[in-house]
């Protein structure tokens, strides 16, 4: 298995996590597409989105693969009036991330990053692993330390 920032991050935090690569060649990248590749329900695979705030520049946020997230609520959780989704051509250069392989973790810079509270309702969730084709299961609060995250609603 290649290693990712992200993976690379979790060892060396000493954090438990369980890494799963999935066939990812028929383009199925959605969260609840993954979430059926990694036998997993979809409210334990939380995708990762960025957006970008008016004042507070870019934020993460990471909510269930089968939700929408409400940007209100999230401009609320960043303490900014208004947040967008960033374009996926920006992905990229602004996280070192690409579309469908977008993790919180290993990002090209720490962004304020925010978390659905239902991801506490669980003894661990999945999240991108760094790639398309990669999964890390951690426990959630190890993602909210190693990305200085909050608990929120999100949705």
């Amino acid at each position: 298995m290649t290693k990712t920032n992200a993976l690379r991050i979790l060892e060396a935090a000493g954090a438990p996590f369980t890494a799963r690569e999935y066939d990812a060649a028929d383009g199925g990248i959605s969260g609840l597409a993954v979430a059926a590749k990694i036998g997993q329900a979809p409210e334990r695979v939380f995708k990762t989105l960025v957006t970008e705030g008016k004042n507070t520049g870019l934020n993460v946020f990471i909510i269930p693969a089968g939700v929408e997230l409400d940007l209100k609520k999230a401009a609320a959780a960043a303490g900014d009036k208004y947040v967008e989704m960033i374009k996926a051509r920006e992905l990229e250069p602004k996280t070192g991330y690409i579309h469908g392989g977008c993790s919180p973790l290993g990002m090209k810079k720490r962004f304020p990053t925010f978390i659905d509270e239902t991801a506490e309702l669980y003894d661990t969730i999945n999240v991108s692993g760094g790639r398309i084709g990669l999964q890390v299961e951690l426990a959630p609060g190890d993602l909210a330390r190693l990305t200085d995250a909050r608990f929120c609603d999100l949705f």
